[in-house]
């Protein structure tokens, strides 16, 4: 099933309680936290407190995505401010599987990330440990950007491993997802998808989530109906 994460990173801020929940009445399932310190993205955002007052906001799941230098030292703080899902990036990471290891330690489902410019190849071993892997289809620190079309080789691949692997792990998508761009990540093989300039970038967060969300769920309906067909839909 294919599920919408609105990413407030392109939220009103002054008004963020609000914005969630027009977000979820749209249907989004899971809300998504960008965390950027500055360091391993030229941004930053928000931090444990802030997750903490998000936690009261909602009933949702909290997917907090951690792009940062040194996320071992945090993902305790995460923790405690009620975050749900936690990833990490394979390239801030010298220790991966620890990592990984540390957030299912303090009860969080864990996820790795890897950059555009990362290959999928380099996680295969740590596949059997994840909840989720997310494939940035930009290059992360700012909403807004444009779709990197390559991101969809990926998704393809990482698709290809799970079924493979006789994994069950969802594949995540975050970067330029809009309804020009949307129908291919999920025939691609994405079904968790983080959207947050085309929920909240004209203001009106529970429609657009909704139209969204409807414009992904007709491209699954019609991976469903091609497959009952016994074909293969793509789209490139």
């Amino acid at each position: 099933m294919v599920e919408l994460l609105p990413s407030i990173l392109s939220a009103d801020f002054a008004h963020l309680a609000d914005e969630i929940a027009a977000a979820e009445r749209g249907g989004g399932t899971t809300i998504h936290v960008d965390i950027m310190d500055g360091h391993f993205v030229p941004n930053i955002t928000i931090g444990p407190p802030v997750v903490a007052s998000i936690r009261k906001a909602t009933r949702l799941p909290l997917d907090c995505h951690l792009m940062i230098d040194n996320p071992n030292e945090y993902i305790a703080a995460f923790a405690e401010a009620g975050a749900n899902w936690l990833s990490v990036h394979y390239e801030a990471c010298t220790h991966l599987h620890r990592s990984l290891e540390l957030i299912i330690h303090h009860g969080m489902k864990p996820g790795v990330v890897l950059n555009p410019a990362t290959r999928v190849d380099l996680i295969v071993e740590i596949l059997p440990m994840v909840h989720h892997v997310l494939i940035m289809s930009v290059n992360p620190g700012f909403g807004g950007q444009e779709f990197i079309h390559f991101s969809l080789d990926k998704i393809r691949r990482l698709a290809d491993l799970r079924q493979e692997m006789g994994l069950k792990f969802k594949i995540e998508v975050d970067g330029g997802v809009a309804h020009d761009t949307v129908a291919a990540v999920v025939q691609a093989g994405a079904e968790l998808l983080v959207a947050g300039n085309a929920v909240f970038g004209a203001g009106h967060p529970e429609r657009d989530a909704r139209s969204l969300l409807a414009a992904a769920r007709e491209a699954d309906d019609q991976i469903t109906a091609s497959r009952a067909l016994g074909g293969k839909s793509k789209i490139h």
